[in-house]
């Protein structure tokens, strides 16, 4: 079972007072780089007597960015504010979930394409490419990577099985299956891990038409392309995979360094 963190909107006399609100000061230079992760947000959420809207995260992605040494942050899926909310990050997850509307790349529906999430798919378009315009180091996992591709003009491929022949990539929703995928050489990703690596994956969607600029850096052993990159960015790459679960920390260390150089002006 995975662990989530969950934020629901509080009664008035619950909420912060401005004596409880540390400012952001020149003491930051001090601190752990913040690192955002995008969440989810869920209309029926359920914990001990409460079913509420939520906006959650797997607890996985937290541990793992405090772990590489960084400071996770948690972004509510909302349009507005994003230059604000950026001004605050040195550096952004963007976290996995739902399949993409297949409207913002062009495409009809697949059968399999299900419970899409248009408010959030909208948000985190407009943050990932806020984000590449700062240079500010990004990692997205998953369907984050999906985005990213879609919001450089890339497309995705929505059911990978009817491809490839198999469900390797997704064996049992809701259990992530494990395969080797090939890292391509003379990319940011090798440098971080090198050639091979065992990976944790729970997909049925995967990149289509490549987005402008992106370079694919990983494949799995049937050739589908598992993670992409931006050169030109100081950190900006996409796996299709699941870092945050397999206990290996190489990506969000990297990530949390980038994000300390973005901090510095480096």
């Amino acid at each position: 079972m995975r662990a989530f963190i969950s934020f629901f909107p509080l009664p008035p006399h619950a909420a912060a007072t401005s004596a409880s609100v540390r400012p952001i000061g020149k003491n930051r230079s001090m601190t752990r780089p913040v690192i955002g992760i995008t969440a989810y947000a869920e209309q029926e959420t359920s914990w001990g007597v409460w079913t509420l809207p939520a906006v959650l995260v797997p607890l996985a992605y937290v541990n793992a960015v405090e772990a590489a040494g960084g400071r996770a942050f948690v972004i509510p899926p909302t349009e507005d504010g994003i230059e604000e909310t950026l001004d605050r990050l040195d550096g952004i997850v963007f976290s996995g979930g739902s399949d993409i509307e297949p409207d913002l790349y062009g495409a009809d529906a697949h059968p399999t394409t299900l419970g899409t999430r248009p408010g959030r798919d909208r948000a985190e378009l407009a943050m990932l490419t806020a984000a590449l315009e700062r240079d500010m180091p990004v990692l997205a996992i998953c369907r984050g990577s999906q985005v990213f591709n879609v919001a450089r003009g890339g497309d995705l491929e929505q059911h990978v099985p009817e491809r490839v022949g198999h469900d390797g990539h997704r064996e049992v929703p809701g259990v992530f299956s494990d395969h080797p995928v090939e890292v391509l050489p003379d990319t940011t990703l090798a440098t971080l891990i090198g050639d091979r690596t065992d990976i944790k994956s729970h997909h049925h969607q995967g990149f289509g038409r490549i987005g402008d600029g992106l370079r694919v850096s990983a494949r799995a052993d049937d050739d589908t392309v598992e993670a992409i990159e931006d050169p030109s960015r100081r950190f900006a790459l996409g796996v299709l995979w699941h870092p945050e679960e397999g206990g290996d920390l190489r990506l969000f260390e990297a990530l949390v360094e980038q994000a300390r150089a973005y901090r510095a002006g480096n």
